[in-house]
C-alpha cells in the first residue's frame, strides 16, 4: 500500500505550474491540510503559497521548513503512469517530493507535537522569478518568523538513503542574463548599408567566454554561458535585432559584481565597435545557499548517529537556489536527498525514487524533535 505522500506526489506531479501561477497546487495542499485535526494548526496563503504554522507542547523557540512549489516548462517523457496533465510543464526539479515531504512534517507534528512551534512554508515561484525574497518581507511571515531553517533538494546522482550536505557554501550565486543588440538591418547583397547584429552577437558571445578565464581568480569558480541566440528572418536578409540569453554561476558575491561589471564592459565595447546599441537585463538573481557552520555540522554528526541513512559530505554545487535568501536572514542549512535515478535535475526523464520520500519524512520530523527537546 502506498504512502499517502507518495499518493500526494502523484497527485501534485500531475499538475505543474509556472512561478506564481500555482493555483491548482495550492488548493490541493489546502485540501489536504483541511483534513488534519486543526486545534494546533493555523494557516494563511500568501499568493499562491501557503504557511502553515504549528504549535508546540510549551514553545521556547520556532523552527521552519520550506518546500518550493513550482513546476519547470519542460514536456515529459518520463514513462509514469501519472503524467503531467498540462501541456509543455513538468516538476523536473523535484518540487513535487519537496511539498510531499512538507505535507508529511505538517502531518506528524500536528498530531504528534514537539515541545516547539513549527512553521512549515510552501513556497512559490523558486524557478523564477523567485518567491523568496519577497516571502521573507510578507505580512503572513513577519509574526511567525523562525529562528531556524531547514530545506533539501532531491540529488538525482545519490542513491535513496543518503543525505548530502556540507557547511558553508553549497549552492552558487546566481543571475540571469538576457542581452538585446540593435542595429541596422538590410539586403545581404549591400552589407555595407547595414549593421549586422548577428556579426556583433556572436563577437560579444566570444568575449564573454574570455570573462572567467581571465578576470576571475583561477581558485575561484565562475560560469559564464549563453544558452540560447536569436536572430535573423530570413537567409538574404542582414538581422537587424540579437538576443542572447544564457546564465552566471559564482561562488563568491564578489565574482558576481566583478563578471557583471565585465559584461557591462564589453556591451560598451560592442556598442563602440558595431555601431549598436547592447540592453542588459540581469533577470532574476538568486542570493548563495550559505549553510550555517555550527548547525550543520551539529546536523551531520547526528545523521551519523541514524541508522536508515547514510551521511556523505559533498561539494558545493554551481546549481541556483533561492532558498539562500531565507539563510541570509535565518540561521539554518539545505540538505541533498538521494533519490537514485539516472536522469539529471531539469531533464524531460526526470523519475526519483519514491522510497526517499517517507525516508524525507522520517529525517526530517527526528531532527527537530531531536532539536526541539
Amino acid at each position: 500500500m502506498l504512502s499517502p505522500f507518495v499518493e500526494l506526489r502523484r497527485q501534485l506531479h500531475q499538475i505543474p505550474e509556472p512561478g506564481f501561477q500555482e493555483f491548482k497546487t495550492q488548493q490541493l495542499l489546502l485540501d489536504q491540510l483541511a483534513k488534519l485535526p486543526q486545534d494546533r494548526l493555523t494557516i494563511r496563503t500568501w499568493r499562491t503559497g501557503i504557511l502553515v504554522y504549528i504549535k508546540g507542547l510549551n514553545p521556547s523557540k520556532r523552527f521552519g521548513y520550506r518546500a518550493d512549489m513550482d513546476g519547470l516548462p519542460i514536456t515529459e517523457e518520463t514513462a509514469l503512469p501519472f503524467p503531467s496533465q498540462h501541456p509543455g510543464y513538468m516538476h523536473a526539479c523535484g518540487h513535487d517530493f519537496h511539498m510531499s515531504i512538507g505535507m508529511g512534517v505538517v502531518s506528524h507534528f500536528v498530531q504528534h507535537p514537539m515541545q516547539d512551534d513549527l512553521v512549515v512554508l510552501f513556497q512559490p515561484a523558486e524557478e523564477g522569478p523567485g518567491g523568496a525574497l519577497p516571502m521573507l518581507s510578507a505580512e503572513e511571515l513577519q509574526d511567525w518568523m523562525p529562528d531556524q531553517m531547514v530545506a533539501l533538494h532531491i540529488a538525482p546522482e545519490y542513491p535513496v538513503g543518503t543525505i548530502a550536505v556540507r557547511p558553508e557554501i553549497l549552492f552558487a550565486n546566481t543571475s540571469e542574463l538576457f542581452i538585446d543588440l540593435l542595429g541596422k538591418g538590410g539586403h545581404a547583397a549591400y552589407p555595407h548599408q547595414a549593421n549586422d547584429m548577428i556579426i556583433a552577437a556572436t563577437q560579444m558571445v566570444g568575449q564573454l567566454q574570455t570573462i572567467v578565464s581571465r578576470n576571475v581568480n583561477p581558485l575561484d569558480s565562475a560560469v559564464i554561458t549563453i544558452g540560447k541566440m536569436e536572430a535573423g528572418t530570413k537567409q538574404n536578409i542582414i538581422a537587424e535585432k540579437a538576443r542572447l540569453e544564457g546564465t552566471i554561476r559564482t561562488l563568491s558575491a564578489a565574482s558576481m559584481d566583478k563578471i557583471k561589471g565585465r559584461i557591462e564592459a564589453v556591451a560598451a565595447g560592442i556598442e563602440a565597435s558595431f555601431d549598436c546599441k547592447v540592453a542588459i537585463d540581469w533577470g532574476s538573481n538568486y542570493r548563495q545557499v550559505y549553510n550555517d557552520p555550527a548547525l550543520t555540522v551539529e546536523f551531520m554528526e547526528w545523521i551519523r548517529g541514524r541508522d536508515n541513512v547514510t551521511l556523505f559530505q559533498c561539494t558545493e554545487a554551481m546549481t541556483g537556489e533561492d532558498f539562500g535568501y531565507f539563510l541570509e536572514k535565518i540561521p539554518g542549512f539545505m540538505f541533498w536527498l538521494g533519490v537514485d535515478t539516472p536522469h539529471g535535475l531539469h531533464n524531460a526523464k526526470l523519475d526519483p525514487n519514491e522510497d526517499a520520500i517517507d525516508i524525507a519524512i522520517d529525517t526530517i520530523t527526528a531532527y527537530l524533535r531531536y532539536k526541539s527537546s
